[in-house]
């Protein structure tokens, strides 16, 4: 079992419910909320920017939500094992909604954007208060069930947001993207504070809070992952505000590491990159949200412009992946059962890289069974490599630590995932321009391509382009799998329940 802190032998103790089933409900609800915002505001853009105004700054509806989410992750981790799992989804939840209501009567694209930062302040306690809830609430051979079931929840409200964000948009008004929040929101925080009884616990008497480290590590997150989203888009790379802030998050890096080094209970404890099974998670699920970026961002561009599919059709191409996925997750713990949970997420990892890697070598233009197929196959790789980790992971710590870790797992997931868009843009436009002679980017040329104006050319050069992000992702699942093979131990040191 290996040897655990004294924090860690308090024990894996379930939160007490009355009724666990609504506990449960509620959990499912509040995710749905975080995976739905972050992609149903695409499809109404038009309809904003032609109420609002602000084209120019659009972009920064998503990434400032997306960039809020994953810079709070660590601290709303370090607050639910201070004070609880509860008071920190409560008042999560509640900087959500009130952020939902803000953005519904925004009167220009600046406020907008701002309100949209504060329901990104709330969403990232609900995303990782709900996995570590999760945990609490089931015993290690119970949590595969409640770890699929938010899979399924995330998966499909992930695919389905941009078709919903758009019929509201259509047939009500842009408003109600936000609105929509506000009752389901309503019904999961009652459902919490009704059912939802956390067992009493030692604390110290004057819990100690490090708002300078949270507020170093927000600063650092949020410089860092501007200069990622932003740089090759809003400015080119080598230009003074990029080079500004990657100067500046290097900086903040270092104020991180001396005032978590100083910190009496800092947010980003030391132990979480010193203990080889967190450090190993932590880095394998870094990859892949890296290669997520792949099918998510680029399968759907390829499948209109190579395949000739129409949006409806090409979305589908995409969204097998989210049948796949949650079935093989819920499975895997028949897997890791009899080989262990490296074990399994190795397999799943190994797999999903032949799968990126064959991809490239798909006949052209071909036909979209094709990809579709690929892609079904790459679900229940995933499935099979993430949930085994999270449910792995979670097991080696009690209950003070848990909301530490599972933060510290998801801030690399979605850190992976910011990462991943910036070099793997990179990496299409640079192929583009290539096969191009140094004309136009991924977004130009798509754009030309929907007008029906562009030659063979062209889009023989998407597919080299998408071939090129695929082959990068098939790398970035080669690198998981060697973390997991050299870094992570054979078998986790699991705590009992």
């Amino acid at each position: 079992m290996g040897s655990t802190s004294s924090a860690a032998r308090e024990g894996a103790r379930p939160a007490t419910t009355g009724r666990r089933g609504a506990v449960v409900a509620a959990l499912m609800l509040s995710m749905a909320l975080a995976a739905l915002d972050a992609t149903i505001v695409s499809t109404a853009v038009p309809q904003i920017v032609g109420d609002l105004g602000g084209f120019s700054v659009f972009s920064w509806l998503f990434s400032g939500y997306l960039l809020a989410v994953t810079v709070t992750l660590p601290v709303y981790g370090k607050l639910s094992d201070t004070f609880g799992r509860k008071p920190v989804l409560i008042a999560g939840s509640v900087v959500f909604l009130l952020g939902s209501l803000l953005c519904a009567v925004a009167w220009n694209m600046g406020a907008l954007i701002a309100f949209r930062v504060v329901q990104g302040l709330g969403g990232g306690a609900l995303q990782g208060t709900v996995q570590t809830l999760a945990a609490d609430l089931y015993p290690l051979k119970d949590r595969p069930k409640i770890q699929s079931k938010l899979s399924t929840v995330w998966a499909v409200s992930a695919v389905a947001g941009p078709g919903l964000g758009g019929v509201l948009a259509a047939y009500a008004d842009w408003r109600w993207i936000f609105l929509i929040n506000l009752p389901i929101g309503a019904l999961a925080l009652w459902l919490i504070v009704r059912h939802l009884h956390e067992p009493e616990r030692e604390t110290t008497p004057h819990a100690r809070v490090d708002w300078a480290g949270a507020l170093a590590v927000f600063a650092c997150g949020g410089v860092l992952l501007t200069a990622l989203v932003q740089g090759g888009v809003a400015w080119p790379w080598l230009s003074a505000p990029s080079l500004a802030l990657f100067g500046a998050g290097l900086a903040l890096v270092a104020v991180v590491v001396l005032v978590e080094r100083r910190a009496a209970e800092p947010i980003i404890p030391g132990w979480v990159w010193r203990r080889r099974t967190i450090a190993a998670v932590n880095l394998a699920l870094g990859a892949l949200g890296l290669l997520m970026v792949a099918p998510s961002v680029f399968l759907p561009t390829y499948a209109q412009s190579v395949l000739g599919l129409a949006p409806v059709a090409a979305g589908f191409v995409l969204s097998v992946w989210t049948l796949s996925w949650p079935v093989s997750a819920a499975l895997s713990q028949h897997v890791y059962r009899r080989i262990g949970f490296r074990n399994t997420a190795m397999l799943g990892i190994g797999t999903a890289a032949l799968i990126l890697f064959a991809f490239p070598f798909l006949p052209y233009p071909g036909q979209a069974w094709q990809p579709t197929l690929l892609m079904l196959l790459l679900g229940a790789a995933l499935g099979l490599f993430q949930l085994p980790l999270i449910v792995g992971v979670q097991s080696t710590v009690g209950w003070a630590e848990r909301g530490t870790t599972t933060a510290s797992v998801l801030f690399c997931r979605q850190t992976g995932q910011t990462i991943g868009a910036a070099v793997f843009g990179a990496v299409a436009n640079g192929v583009l321009a290539a096969r191009l002679g140094g004309a136009g980017d991924l977004d130009s040329v798509t754009r030309v391509l929907d007008a029906g104006t562009a030659p063979e050319a062209t889009r023989r050069a998407i597919a080299d382009a998408v071939h090129a992000v695929y082959l990068g992702a098939a790398g970035a699942a080669a690198l998981a799998f060697l973390v997991l093979l050299f870094l992570a131990p054979r078998k986790f040191p699991v705590l009992g329940d």
